[in-house]
């Protein structure tokens, strides 16, 4: 009988978990195909965890100043880590079953309506959204791009920043057409590769060039204490949205096999590990040499609008095109990774409906639906990418604070020990920080008179 059990064992350890397999997952972008590795999430981790966000920066620090920007970036990147490393462990933190999205997650720690009402809307956003802001940076950069390219020999009827948002929409959706999340992974690698690239040559190329004279490091002073105390906290607000990803972490964790004896959660940790070395290698030298580099007198657009402002005379117009042509490449691969949790749920529906996979017409036509919803998003509200003081807040509790809430409503640690009151203080100062920092991104938007002009883009 005993030599039955061992046999056992090693039989499960060999096969895997009793999981309850859902057959419809086999169908669906993210969970179709389950071979993925360690480089494969390092690939889509860096991908999806550095992007635009990270060249406004320096705009946070402009309002923080040297000490209190280093220290808040510094505390956001570890507490984010320690998040990620929750959700990872979370992946199959009850046997038998995965929590291949985020939203599941939530529905098994907060309940199934909650977890829907708590966790759909930054989700989305933080997919959906994401994907639009894309377009616009995507589009506006391929537009500085053909004019840095073309210069004085330009034509006197260059194409309008509407038309390059359609050729940057039409690109993306020719790229959207690779079927599942692990098909991607090459794409990944190229907007991983691409973002160290032009993330170390903005800041390379700003500190080789001559300062401002008129540069100074003091925070930005403000007519009054209120005005001063929301200035900050909506920079912190945008330190919060520099960090992004979390929100795909269940997913890409999804595409890999899992046994007891070689759990996911094993390479997908080694994967991220070195993601967000890289990303830290890459986000700290940017905050710190574009503040370094412009100062307070850094624009709203980040260190790339700095750069162009300041130095488009000085620097090589090759070296300058290149480095914006890497922006696009970038935008081009981060738009399929967070948008793949927006073709899983059009296909969960039809699936679920017809109780047959999409076909090959079913699948492309949903994501040139998607891609041409983005593009009208991103023309009809072309102020979208300016509000990243206020997005960081609203979505800022998907990073921050619920996983925290969901370690201790599913691990259940013993109450009142150290985990447990870690958690629940680290859960409720995301809370908190999400609310402060979104009221300070609304005043910043009422203050600075953000025109919201629908359909007018620049």
């Amino acid at each position: 009988m005993k030599r039955v059990f061992i046999n056992m064992k090693g039989y499960l350890e060999e096969v895997g978990h009793l999981t309850k397999l859902n057959p419809q997952d086999a169908w669906l972008p993210i969970t179709e195909s389950r071979n993925g590795n360690a480089h494969y999430a390092a690939f889509h981790n860096l991908n999806a965890g550095i992007g635009f966000q990270a060249l406004i920066l320096p705009v946070a620090f402009s309002f923080l100043g040297w000490s209190w920007g280093i220290i808040s970036l510094t505390i956001a990147y570890f507490w984010q880590l320690y998040t990620l490393w929750v959700l990872v462990q979370l992946h199959e933190a009850v046997p038998g079953k995965r929590y291949n999205r985020y939203v599941e997650l939530a529905q098994a720690a907060f309940g199934e309506r909650l977890g829907v009402w708590l966790a759909l809307f930054p989700t989305v956003y933080l997919s959906a959204g994401t994907a639009t802001a894309l377009i616009l940076i995507g589009g506006e950069t391929m537009k500085l791009f053909f004019q840095i390219v073309c210069g004085p020999l330009c034509s006197s009827n260059p194409l309008t920043t509407v038309e390059w948002y359609l050729v940057f929409t039409s690109l993306c959706i020719v790229l959207s057409q690779l079927p599942n999340l692990n098909s991607i992974a090459g794409l990944s690698l190229i907007g991983a590769i691409t973002a160290i690239t032009y993330s170390t040559m903005v800041w390379v190329l700003s500190v080789s060039q001559q300062r401002p004279p008129s540069i100074s490091y003091e925070p930005l002073s403000l007519p009054s204490s209120t005005a001063s105390a929301f200035s900050v906290l909506n920079a912190l607000g945008i330190v919060a949205f520099a960090f992004r990803g979390h929100n795909l972490a269940m997913e890409i964790q999804a595409t890999m096999p899992s046994t007891f004896k070689h759990p996911a959660h094993v390479p997908m940790w080694r994967g991220a590990k070195v993601a967000y070395f890289f990303i830290a290698m890459c986000l700290f030298p940017v905050a710190i040499g574009g503040f370094w580099a412009y100062g307070n007198l850094m624009p709203s657009g980040g260190i790339l609008s700095a750069l162009f402002a300041f130095h488009s005379h000085d620097i090589p117009r090759g070296l300058l095109g290149m480095t914006f042509l890497l922006v696009v490449f970038n935008c081009l691969s981060s738009f399929q990774i967070y948008s793949m949790p927006v073709f899983d749920s059009f296909e969960a529906g039809y699936t679920s409906r017809t109780n047959r996979p999409c076909s090959i017409w079913v699948r492309s036509g949903f994501r040139v639906f998607y891609g041409f919803v983005s593009f009208f998003i991103g023309v009809a509200l072309p102020f979208l990418s300016s509000l990243a003081g206020l997005l960081g807040g609203l979505t800022l509790p998907v990073t921050f604070a619920y996983p925290c809430f969901m370690w201790v409503l599913i691990k259940k640690p013993t109450k009142y020990s150290f985990n447990w009151y870690f958690n629940w203080t680290l859960g409720w100062l995301g809370v908190a920080f999400s609310l402060a920092f979104s009221i300070g991104g609304i005043w910043s938007m009422v203050n600075s008179g953000l025109k919201l002009k629908f359909f007018k883009p620049n």
